[in-house]
């Protein structure tokens, strides 16, 4: 990948965080778990933090912080060290996505990208040459890499995809288009998926540098302005059979992959929660109004005390959905559920400590309307609010309501 620096306008604030655990929640984790938090949260308070509000009011993607987000082990952590990870469980992946989010929404994009839609299916679904090819490189943050599912005209149907390939001799020849691609401008490998001839969907590696093979950057966002986000477009692609993912057949593999990105945004968008809460609380203890701290009044304490019981749900809702990930139970309408909930209670806890912070909660120097930016994509992204009522609503139901 190759690298451009940016010079920030790093801040001076300091980043005291500390997350609540009202439910002690923290006798659950084992040592490992409060070890693995501790080093991502001291990376992000002192990575992320001091630079990301430049960051974003310049929309500039800090790609420096790729290969640091590599050797930090956030690429993949659940991947055997082999090809490059490090062997954890998924309250490990979980805890890293929700202190990166805390940083940023739009660095936790980078990482869910990197690992979950990339490193995973690859793992999954690829040959041992696709594997030690691409892993270990993507994991120490020397490739970047991105996920090619949705397209302009078909964004919570991926069955209607357009984008196709016909097979030559010892190759394929792609053609298609992909939308709203996070890393697509910077991506080394993209794993796009497309339809044969006979309109199965299968997945394969698309490299940098391959004719026809372009990623044009989405300019002008309001949200996740510190993501790079692009689209893939192919002309006539030649991609060699070798790079078919060999044990990817139909949408239920593009789907899987779905179910891991969902898990970490679980965990990540409640980093975000975390965060505007944290500040919310901090801001009404030390901000005076006719005489006294906004703390002592009585809806600014429901508004914290309604913020403190969502955030403890959500934590209980993780802790849980990670045991059973480890387990192996994990089915896709329990992700939902997970994704659905906690994002929808990030974005409502960021309006309220926007409004604890009133005219303060827009300034760029409180990370409160970042955080809400960033997370109207995050209810977006991987399966909409809607659509993910619907997964749960076929599960209760057993009739699905989509066609």
């Amino acid at each position: 990948m190759k690298e451009d620096f940016f010079e920030f306008n790093k801040s001076t604030k300091t980043d005291d965080f500390e997350s609540p655990d009202f439910y002690l929640l923290d006798d659950l984790l084992s040592t490992e778990h409060l070890i693995i938090r501790k080093s991502v949260r001291d990376f992000v308070k002192r990575e992320i933090s001091p630079l990301i509000e430049d960051a974003a009011q310049k929309a500039i993607f800090p790609k420096h912080l790729v290969r640091k987000m590599g050797e930090l082990g956030v690429f993949g952590p659940t991947i055997p060290s082999k090809y490059g990870g490090i062997d954890a469980d998924y309250i490990s992946y979980g805890i890293m996505m929700q202190e990166i989010e805390r940083g940023d929404s739009g660095m936790r994009s980078t990482a869910s990208v990197q690992g979950s839609l990339v490193m995973d299916p690859i793992y999954r679904f690829g040959s041992e040459e696709q594997k030690n090819k691409f892993l270990p490189q993507l994991a120490k943050g020397e490739m970047l890499g991105c996920f090619g599912l949705t397209e302009p005209d078909h964004g919570s149907n991926p069955s209607g995809m357009t984008s196709n390939f016909v097979e030559k001799d010892d190759y394929v020849i792609l053609n298609g288009s992909k939308m709203w691609i996070s890393n697509a401008p910077l991506a080394d490998v993209a794993v796009v998926w497309a339809k044969n001839e006979e309109g199965r969907i299968k997945g394969m590696l698309v490299e940098r540098g391959m004719v026809g093979f372009t990623t044009p950057e989405i300019h002008n966002k309001w949200s996740l302005r510190t993501s790079i986000t692009g689209e893939l477009v192919f002309n006539d692609v030649k991609i060699p059979k070798s790079n078919i993912l060999p044990l990817a057949d139909g949408l239920k593999a593009p789907m899987s992959c779905l179910d891991s990105a969902r898990y970490g945004i679980a965990w990540g968008a409640i980093g975000a929660a975390m965060d505007c809460y944290e500040m919310a609380r901090k801001y009404a203890l030390e901000r005076i109004q006719f005489g006294k701290p906004l703390a002592a009044f009585q809806l600014t304490q429901k508004k914290l005390a309604e913020m403190l019981t969502e955030i403890t749900k959500s934590q209980l809702i993780n802790w849980r959905l990670g045991i059973l990930k480890n387990q192996g139970k994990a089915t896709t309408s329990q992700i939902s559920l997970a994704k659905r909930n906690n994002v929808l209670t990030a974005i409502t806890i960021a309006s309220e400590a926007r409004q604890i912070l009133g005219g303060n909660g827009i300034s760029g120097e409180f990370p409160i309307m970042r955080h809400l930016m960033n997370l109207e994509s995050v209810i977006t992204y991987e399966g909409t609010n809607d659509i993910h009522l619907l997964i749960l609503g076929n599960e209760i139901t057993g009739i699905q309501a989509f066609k």
